[in-house]
């Protein structure tokens, strides 16, 4: 039902007022029509999608892999997919695995076109969901503010990585978008139940804490309903909400349980364990990270923009206060309101002890939203002809420069960084290609992984019935395992129900997870020049007699690159100085030769 014509009328506009009252002098702002947006976001994530090296190991274990046990019928299992843990959703897997199966559909064959097919369709997902919140705050907020918005979501390397990611905290932040779109848009009623869905949606099939960056709009619902009186409205909004959350928690409550085969809530599982377990269990046993790594991270994926976001909230109530410019209550809220989800997520998860970069993918579009804000803020008091303001007495041609170097210069250091992580690291996709050729591999071959393990990009880049395995290396946490391929004379997907051998929620190792090195027939290993030979982790290219070359690809060597090679791109021309450039080793794919004819 919606609220009464005037308080609709009054905080509909409110938007509008709290943002555009900086650009009172200014001229008409452009505007770029939404489907137009639509193909710039498309055409920006469909590059990312084509060349984005996989940047966690989780996206291919705890995804990638178990939709290729939906598809193919195996694949590599981590103890999180164990019934006896279960935190992790097949309800979400299911999701991706009925795309690639629908995508057989069409004139394309083999597993390399369904993992690019899956990551295409991932890339128009993200794009409609960022064209629908570039349309609200154009028609919200400001055109101006929607086209920053629009610069920042692509031009910024961490879009990159997150846009086309097989990610729940990916699957959030496609939720977030749409979430804020409804909060935002209050033209013909406030949709308060709708953003609740999003939320929900993307908390529940994605990623449980994304549900934090839906509080502000919440807090702002029942400051609405106490002010205006509106409490049995406001209450209901907020129960068809929950009802239609709660048809989410039913859905995806049953889908698990049917492939457990016992009733299962995955969301309380995550929190559970990421919250309420202790001593040797918990995530922090994957690593800690200081109290500034989300600075750093955002810092590098996002360059300015990051340090423009942080600014929206000190930048509107100055505005507010120093132009002493008559702004409702209800606008400045809204505009609070606005800005705080990127605060509050920031807040939480710099306090967590366990910190990784794709934590921050469902609050992308915030820090975005934050600093399109920000910079609309700065460019119109920059822009001011008041004769009062001092930014007046400035000439137009020197602010144009000023202003050309700054835009200029955060597009240009994002493109060298996405240039930078493309060139340096893409090799994984490309060095299986080999294996696609006829005569080259055979069903029941082993591809063996040792020290890079963790940059295998799934089983969708080996042929049929090629299975990946793993080698003993300097690692000593848990590795996957492998779903069952039992054949139980009963029942569906097997594998995700009964009960894997060696399975840990510590992190300890499991030596059962290795295969002997004598039934590799194909092998994955990487040459750096700083790389520490071992006896676990010897150079396996070196020896000629055992192994032979298929393909090997440049691949950079941090360790010894500089850093300024390391965080973007840095050319091999000779003007550049020898100590700036990258150095690189190989990462190749090896065939085990035969002692007494060659090639086995």
């Amino acid at each position: 039902m919606p609220p009464k014509k005037s308080t609709e009328v009054q905080t509909a506009k409110a938007p509008s007022k709290g943002v555009q009252q900086a650009t009172a002098e200014t001229s008409k702002p452009p505007q770029l029509e939404p489907i137009v947006a639509f193909y710039i976001f498309f055409a920006a994530n469909t590059i990312a999608a084509s060349f984005s090296p996989i940047q966690d190991c989780d996206e291919v274990f705890n995804y990638w892999e178990p939709t290729h046990y939906l598809n193919h019928g195996y694949g590599l299992q981590t103890w999180e997919y164990s019934p006896e843990y279960a935190i992790r959703s097949w309800a979400y897997t299911g999701l991706h695995a009925t795309i690639i199966y629908l995508g057989r559909l069409l004139p394309f064959r083999g597993k390399v076109t369904e993992f690019y097919l899956l990551r295409i369709v991932l890339a128009f997902v993200c794009a409609v969901c960022q064209s629908r919140l570039y349309s609200t705050i154009s028609r919200t907020l400001n055109p101006r503010v929607a086209i920053f918005f629009l610069m920042v979501m692509i031009f910024s390397p961490g879009m990159y990585h997150a846009a086309p990611a097989y990610l729940p905290s990916s699957f959030a932040m496609y939720t977030t978008m749409l979430g804020y779109s409804a909060f935002m848009d209050w033209r013909g009623g406030i949709r308060t139940a709708q953003g609740m869905m999003w939320f929900a949606l993307g908390s529940l099939l994605g990623w449980p804490f994304a549900g934090a960056l839906i509080v502000p709009f919440i807090f702002e619902e029942l400051l609405l309903a106490i002010f205006t009186g509106e409490l049995y409205l406001g209450f209901r909004r907020l129960l068809d909400g929950t009802v239609r959350s709660l048809i989410i928690v039913a859905f995806q409550t049953s889908v698990d349980t049917f492939f457990y085969r016992k009733l299962v809530c995955v969301p309380l599982n995550i929190v559970l364990y990421n919250v309420f377990s202790g001593g040797s269990k918990g995530p922090n046993i994957y690593g800690v990270e200081p109290w500034h790594f989300y600075v750093r991270n955002l810092a590098l994926n996002f360059n300015a923009w990051f340090f423009l976001a942080l600014g929206a909230l000190p930048l509107l109530l100055l505005q507010h206060l120093i132009k002493q410019q008559a702004v409702g209550k209800q606008t400045l809220l809204r505009g609070i309101v606005f800005v705080s989800p990127f605060y509050l997520w920031l807040a939480i998860f710099t306090l967590q002890p366990h910190k990784e970069e794709r934590f921050m993918y469902p609050a992308y579009p915030a820090l975005a939203l934050n600093a399109a804000i920000s910079l609309h803020i700065l460019l119109a008091n920059f822009g001011s002809t008041n004769p009062r303001d001092l930014a007046s007495k400035i000439p137009p041609q020197l602010k144009l420069m000023v202003v050309s170097i700054f835009i200029l210069g955060t597009v240009d250091l994002s493109a060298l960084r996405t240039i930078g992580l493309m060139t340096a690291y893409s090799a994984p996709l490309s060095v299986y290609k080999p294996l696609q050729r006829p005569g080259i591999a055979s069903p029941g071959d082993n591809v063996c992984l040792g020290k890079e393990w963790y940059r295998f990009p799934s089983q969708y880049f080996l042929p049929d019935g090629v299975h990946a395995k793993f080698v003993k290396s300097e690692f000593t946490g848990l590795l996957p395992g492998e779903f069952s391929e039992a054949n139980v004379g009963f029942g569906f997907y097997p594998g995700a129900w009964l009960e894997p051998s060696g399975m840990n929620d510590e992190n300890k190792e499991d030596l059962g997870k290795y295969t002997d090195l004598d039934s590799c027939r194909f092998l994955v290993d990487s040459s750096l020049p700083s790389a520490q030979v071992t006896t676990l982790e010897p150079e396996y290219s070196a020896d000629k007699e055992k192994w032979e070359k298929l393909k090997c690809v440049s691949f950079m060597d941090s360790g010894s690159s500089h850093i300024v090679g390391r965080l973007i791109w840095v050319p091999d021309w000779p003007f550049i100085p020898e100590k700036y450039r990258r150095r690189w080793g190989q990462y190749c794919l090896l065939r085990r030769r035969d002692q007494s004819n060659g090639l086995i």
